[in-house]
């Protein structure tokens, strides 16, 4: 399986991200492991989609964060999951 999540941290930043292990992915953006997501940390995992296909997922991932009207769509539908 592969997954495209979003992290959210204390300050509401959100990030985008694509794995095929979430949690163990989770653990390195909290561990300073990935240069994108270091300054932001602790992050927390509030939503994620599974794919059978690694190439459904990374487009998904792509569209999410190129499209900003496809993320602020996922927001709306995840609300309460981001206070």
């Amino acid at each position: 399986m592969y997954f495209v999540y979003i992290l959210k941290n204390t300050k509401n930043e959100i990030y985008v991200g694509f794995s095929s292990d979430v949690f163990t992915r989770l653990e390195k953006h909290n561990s300073g492991g990935s240069k994108f997501t270091s300054d932001g940390r602790p992050w927390e995992l509030v939503y994620y989609e599974a794919f059978k296909s690694e190439h459904d997922a990374r487009v998904r991932e792509k569209v999410l964060k190129e499209y900003g009207s496809s993320l602020g769509q996922l927001k709306k539908r995840i609300s309460e999951s981001l206070l």
